[in-house]
């Protein structure tokens, strides 16, 4: 349960500064609690934790470079000369033919230019970098680290903010033109003409004064960049801490100098506060009164973001970079999720959403007793646990922002003429990498519905953002009928895999509960080539199983891996643990995991210990295509097997709490 506001305000102004900040923090009454109307469609967005393994080297790493360029010091009308260091973070495979976005990061008061990723005993942030864009995540991109003071060195605070409130024109006049034309971005010209004609590849971010400096940005220099920042920290203009004790005004003068700008309608402010952190009264109640301001901060070019038990530290700062960063910079297939809608988004309004036509009702099972709620947020499927409302608006989001593309129907008008039911299938399709192998995620219900929205949807969103193309299939959900749809599914993204921009081989079957045991029915050769028809179409690379007690067995079952909670009432752990013994024991790759303490239908697990089950899988598909694996885990009896804790060479802090097994080789984690 989220605490009220009003609670964390004044437990804020209890707060004793943290090193990076420590000016005094007052509560505040948050702006537009008791005065004038408030945007019904804004809406607070919570972020979540960063995985772990992101902390953790990549086998692709990028490399960190100090550029050293002249500048002034702009608090002087002299404007004597200076020399400044920037910490430049440049991605894996650096290619100066290739043109690279880019975003500037400011530190806090009493921070060097060091502070982000210029410090070998700091490495999360370059770590984080290196992840997002090995993961494809993000588009590889460029990340700098200045700095304000004149001489990289912790002042005291009147001198700190002397300098960052001038900063805006170190920024467009030496540190844009020195860093933009030494490495490869899109400016063409160091001048005005061509800084403002490479905005949209620019962001602007920084972390507490380095989130004040960012808002002098905005205010001075608001044309040079598209993408804002601002973390833990408000907009001046109408005095200092303005965003608290002048929200409204501050708020309005913001909107009227966008309103004045060209680019009034092409800008994005990603803002971002810690819910227990000391500067959230200045945040909160500037946040607030912009979203009052509809005309000119609405969800085209404005979200306001918070981190549940957020403190004013670099905790929060690599969370919201890990967000935000992904927002800035989508991987070339993908685009800028837009925020159509929140937790608060009605239902029968999504699933009548115009562009969707009538294929928005499958976003639900088309047997609506099966599931409940009016908004996204109070979603409820049946024999489902801990469905993610975050994870269920981005889905939509998604949805809504690729729906010329997202949905496909497998079957002709024809076939649905004669077969009325066969309108409830289709394909939705998460595009990855294009040429990349695919996916097909089928969700459990029972075989009497599809719970796509928390069994298959998150699965192939989050499999996509790895690279695979990824489909979460809509079955007519009586046993036999799935399986013909599932064979349909196949046959249909073979046959036009050139047009979807997919490979033909190393696909894999997904799937949870009944979903399970049509991948696993499915990815044996002989059901395939039977069901299908086709001996063209090669066998599945892998099968990955969630919590089922399908028991078949053969030898031409695919390379399988299985993972379920051991408080499981509907599929026992050791029904599955067994047929995988089975597999193994036939020389079938596998990989088997029960989780201690969970129970059905855990979905992406997020929260729990399966938390990043899913990159297990992708790991152990990826080995099933010739993918090799970097580093080993040794066993309790110091053999050492094949490692099962991976993602693209990169290996976990801990394993996860449960059994787990590979080909037949046990691992205990307590």
């Amino acid at each position: 349960m989220k605490k009220p506001f009003t609670t964390l305000l004044m437990l804020a102004a209890s707060l004793v500064c943290c090193a990076a900040c420590s000016e005094s923090a007052e509560a505040a009454t948050a702006a537009g609690d008791d005065d004038g109307p408030t945007n019904v469609e804004f809406q607070i967005q919570y972020t979540t934790p960063v995985p772990s393994e992101f902390f953790q080297a990549a086998s692709q790493q990028g490399m960190v470079e100090v550029l050293w360029y002249d500048s002034k010091d702009y608090t002087s009308s002299a404007r004597p000369a200076t020399r400044k260091p920037a910490y430049v973070y440049l991605p894996y495979g650096y290619d100066p033919t290739q043109k690279y976005d880019i975003i500037y990061l400011l530190h806090g008061w009493t921070g060097v230019a060091e502070q982000y990723f210029g410090l070998s005993s700091w490495p999360q942030m370059k770590n984080l970098f290196d992840n997002l864009i090995q993961r494809a995540l993000t588009k590889p991109f460029i990340a700098v680290s200045p700095t304000w003071d004149k001489d990289n060195q912790s002042k005291g605070w009147g001198e700190s903010t002397q300098e960052a409130a001038v900063f805006s024109q170190e920024y467009v006049n030496d540190l844009i033109p020195a860093v933009e034309t030494h490495y490869s971005t899109y400016l063409e010209s160091p001048t005005e003409a061509g800084i403002l004609a490479s905005r949209q590849h620019r962001a602007i971010g920084g972390f507490s004064l380095g989130s004040i400096t960012t808002w002098y940005i905005f205010e001075q220099a608001f044309p040079y960049s598209k993408w804002y920042l601002p973390m833990s920290g408000d907009n001046w203009s109408q005095g200092m801490y303005g965003g608290q004790y002048y929200p409204d005004e501050t708020a309005q003068f913001l909107a009227d100098l966008v309103n004045k700008s060209p680019y009034r309608d092409d800008f994005y402010v990603w803002y971002a506060c810690g819910t227990e952190d000391v500067r959230l009264p200045q945040s909160h109640n500037q946040a607030l009164a912009m979203a009052k301001l509809t005309d000119t901060f609405n969800a085209k070019n404005f979200s306001y973001h918070m981190k549940e038990g957020g403190k004013h530290d670099f905790n929060a700062v690599w969370e919201f970079c890990y967000h935000a960063l992904q927002f800035f910079f989508p991987p070339k297939n993908a685009e800028p999720m837009t925020n159509y809608y929140n937790r608060q988004s009605r239902i029968a309004d999504v699933m009548n959403d115009p562009d969707f036509g009538d294929w928005g009702r499958l976003i639900l099972p088309a047997n609506n007793s099966y599931w409940s709620g009016t908004t996204l947020e109070d979603l409820d499927l049946t024999w489902y646990n801990g469905i993610d409302p975050d994870k269920t608006v981005e889905i939509v989001n998604y949805i809504k922002a690729h729906h010329d593309e997202v949905f496909i129907d497998i079957y002709t008008e024809a076939e649905k003429l004669a077969d009325p039911e066969k309108r409830n299938t289709g394909l939705f399709f998460f595009r990855g990498t294009p040429g990349a192998p695919f996916a097909i995620c089928n969700a459990g219900g029972g075989h009497v519905y599809v719970g796509a929205m928390h069994d298959s949807f998150p699965h192939a969103l989050e499999i996509s953002k790895q690279g695979l193309n990824a489909f979460a299939l809509i079955y007519r959900p009586d046993w036999s009928p799935s399986d013909e749809d599932l064979a349909r599914a196949i046959t249909y993204i073979y046959d036009h895999a050139d047009e979807l921009g997919v490979a033909r081989d190393g696909y894999s079957l997904w799937g949870g509960s009944a979903g399970a045991r049509m991948a696993a029915d499915m990815s044996r050769l002989s059901h395939m080539r039977s069901s299908t028809g086709r001996t063209d179409i090669p066998q599945a690379a892998a099968c990955i199983m969630q919590y089922t007690g399908y028991t078949s067995v053969s030898a031409d079952d695919a390379p399988t891996y299985a993972c379920c909670g051991t408080n499981d009432g509907i599929a026992s752990w050791r029904t599955m643990q067994s047929r995988l013994d089975q597999l193994s024991a036939l020389g079938i790759p596998t990989e088997f995991h029960a989780y201690n303490g969970l129970p059905h239908g855990f979905g992406l697990g997020t929260g729990t210990v399966a938390e990043g089950w899913i990159n297990d899988a992708i790991s152990f598909c990826q080995a099933q295509r010739g993918t090799t694996r970097i580093s080993q885990t040794r066993a309790s009896d110091g053999s050492k097997p094949q490692a099962i804790y991976l993602l693209n060479g990169t290996r976990r802090d801990s394993i996860q709490r449960g059994i787990n097994i590979v080909d037949g080789k046990k691992f205990l984690a307590k």
